[in-house]
């Protein structure tokens, strides 16, 4: 039986302490989770270092991406445990797109 698929938009906040490298393995770490659970990679935006709105965790820039993808709707719920997880995340938030 065929699963149902739906898009989402992810975005994230990386903590400005990491390198620039580091900050982009992160985000090939979190598209290879995308991809290696079936799910397919739409776009990938970078919008760089900007102001936060309000200090998180002392920090009052972040470095942005969003992704965009296609999955089963199980993924995003596995995706962000992973956030939750990983060192250098600010905030993430994953919303279902209509």
């Amino acid at each position: 039986m065929e699963q149902l698929t739906s898009k989402y938009e992810n975005v994230f906040i990386v903590s400005p302490d990491l390198t620039e490298e580091a900050a982009k393995a992160l985000l090939e770490k979190f598209t290879g989770i995308i991809t290696a659970n079936g799910g397919i990679i739409d776009n990938v935006s970078e919008w760089g270092k900007k102001k936060l709105a309000y200090l998180i965790d002392d920090y009052a820039e972040g470095y942005y991406y969003v992704v965009n993808f296609t999955s089963v709707a199980t993924l995003p719920a596995e995706l962000e445990r992973v956030f939750n997880i990983t060192d250098g995340i600010l905030r993430s938030l994953i919303v279902k797109l209509d």
